[in-house]
């Protein structure tokens, strides 16, 4: 991933290898499909979705892993299902070598809109 100057998240996506690619959009296709809605756009040089105009929710690649950002109030997702993935305050890192959990991105996804439409 040369280019630090993003225009958009299909020009993000395509900076990575091709099997990266495919994991960075399924994990697109999972939150879009929990947020139909949301806009795209990139901010902090990641691919991030909107709602009514503010930051939802972030994700990234990186050479060994995925991530996502900021981990979302957790009523709906217990816990201990997080804790593996868990780097940092706000940073959930699922690593590229074992297979990705898009279902409980998909609730994360939900805890997000869920945090946004109390």
């Amino acid at each position: 991933m040369a280019t630090t100057d993003f225009g958009s998240v299909d020009e993000y996506i395509a900076s990575f290898p091709e099997d990266v690619q495919e994991i960075l959009q399924r994990v697109r296709q999972t939150i879009r499909a929990v947020v139909p809605d949301a806009g795209e756009k990139i901010s902090y040089q990641m691919p991030t979705f909107t709602l009514d105009g503010k930051n939802l929710v972030h994700f990234s690649g990186w050479k060994k892993h995925i991530s996502i950002y900021p981990i979302p109030p957790l009523d709906d997702v217990p816990a201990k299902e997080i804790e593996p993935y868990k780097s940092g305050e706000g940073t959930l890192k699922f690593p590229l070598n074992k297979p990705i959990p898009y279902d409980l991105i998909g609730r994360l996804a939900e805890a997000f809109l869920a945090s946004r439409t109390q």
